[in-house]
């Protein structure tokens, strides 16, 4: 027979005051308990260790994350280093080009000793020189954008940094809720059983004690659920640290500041976020384009010299300077130096763009983080005291039979919500903060 059955069959008497103060100071030093019996202590992370020198803390994650060599950075680094290499190639002179005659030779002998002027064997050498200063403006275009690619190498580094802290403290306060949760269900197991050892008086009521029920039962379910979204926020982690994302975490959450520089003046910072560092150098390889375009209307020059080899003659020696002519550049030049400007423009409007895009991201990183700043003080100063104060009148007025047992727990499940919800906004403060370090960088 269940206990709510026994609970309805028994009649209804008022306990003896005596018995009623007997179990109201067993459940308040259950509540003042520090934890859960040694059968319900929180569950440890998995694979981790007990020692808090083994820690995982979020300084510790971060530099394992940024010192991994992650392939979303490194296609940067391979990047940059081809486009090095294609700076160096393309500031050189074609190659030379050279050539093998048999020149004037006579067709109805074919005789190469018939006529004067017959050479056996004509050499030539071709050199050709791009107009203007192509050469060095095809360098310096590939320079800017190895540049833009070192630079995106740097914002994928913050942006592992971002990650790594954003999952870190996800872990963190999802486990602390889980260890809050743990701790109260065990409270709350044991009053009620304090309870059901009293059924044979016939003092409670069965309602209130399947209410408790049903509320442990629910505290049950938020425990998985916290333990789900923990194991997610660690499986994000390993993405960037592998193994060492399974090390246990610290029992609390560390204080974030923004150092010493005020807040407005941490736009100033924007400036130097890698992806603008990036966007400058695509624009400045942009700005080379319309030099290069401009060199199109310099003339392109090739020195040719030969050589030819004579049987009973003297050999014959000649050298010639050739230009090509941009009479007509009004549907080649002008087209593509048009081209080029439109290129530049576009590119910096990606940079004012981007630039934008980042002030809106800061304002809003700012905003959370001053806004959850008082959330935090209103429960630390305000919300936590009432909670406490809740949970104590509820057990008076259940000692003096003013309200039932389920009300009791409600009101301790209500503190246990402070509880919980401090943690969550300082991860969530947390998690602002880590934000504003990826746009304006670390500050002292």
């Amino acid at each position: 027979m269940s206990n709510g059955t026994l609970a309805m069959s028994m009649p209804q008497v008022r306990w003896p005051w005596l018995s009623c103060c007997a179990l109201l100071l067993l459940m308040v030093s259950a509540a003042a308990s520090p934890a859960a019996p040694a059968d319900k202590q929180p569950e440890q992370d998995f694979a981790a260790t007990t020692s808090a020198e083994n820690d995982l803390t979020i300084e510790a994650a971060v530099a394992l994350a940024t010192s991994a060599a992650d392939p979303s950075v490194t296609r940067f680094s391979v990047r940059a280093q081809a486009l090095d290499s294609e700076a160096v190639a393309d500031s050189q002179l074609p190659d030379p080009m050279v050539s093998a005659q048999v020149m004037n030779v006579p067709v109805d002998t074919f005789s190469l000793d018939q006529e004067g002027m017959t050479q056996a064997l004509r050499l030539g050498l071709r050199q050709e020189f791009p107009a203007g200063r192509t050469l060095d403006v095809r360098g310096r275009q590939r320079n800017a954008e190895a540049e833009a690619e070192r630079a995106r190498r740097d914002e994928a580094l913050r942006r592992i940094a971002l990650e790594t802290r954003t999952a870190w403290l996800e872990l963190a306060w999802q486990r602390r809720a889980v260890d809050v949760l743990q701790q109260s269900r065990g409270r709350i197991e044991q009053q009620i059983e304090s309870l059901q050892s009293r059924f044979a008086t016939g003092g409670l009521n069965a309602q209130s004690l399947l209410r408790s029920e049903l509320e442990l039962s629910l505290l049950e379910d938020r425990i998985a659920e916290h333990r789900r979204m923990a194991e997610n926020a660690r499986a994000a982690l390993a993405r960037y640290i592998g193994s060492e994302a399974y090390r246990r975490v610290p029992d609390g959450l560390p204080e974030f500041e923004l150092g010493s520089t005020q807040l407005d003046q941490l736009e100033r910072h924007l400036v130097d976020h890698p992806e603008i560092t990036a966007r400058q150098s695509l624009a400045e390889a942009a700005d080379q384009g319309i030099e290069l375009a401009r060199q199109a209307y310099k003339p392109k020059l090739a020195v040719e010299a030969g050589y030819g080899f004579r049987s009973e003659r003297p050999d014959l020696a000649s050298i010639g300077v050739s230009l090509t002519v941009p009479l007509f550049t009004g549907q080649r030049q002008d087209k593509r130096h048009e081209a080029a400007v439109q290129r530049s423009r576009a590119a910096q409007f990606e940079l004012d763009n981007r630039l934008r895009d980042l002030r809106r991201q800061l304002d809003e990183a700012l905003s959370d983080w001053l806004r959850y700043q008082e959330r935090i003080a209103l429960y630390e100063q305000v919300v936590n005291q009432r909670a406490e104060q809740t949970v104590e009148a509820s057990i008076t007025t259940y000692a003096n039979g003013q309200t039932d047992f389920a009300e009791l727990i409600r009101s301790q499940l209500a503190a246990l919500d402070v509880q919980i919800k401090q943690a969550e906004l300082a991860a969530r403060a947390g998690k602002a903060w880590a934000r504003i370090t990826y746009l304006v960088g670390e500050q002292s």
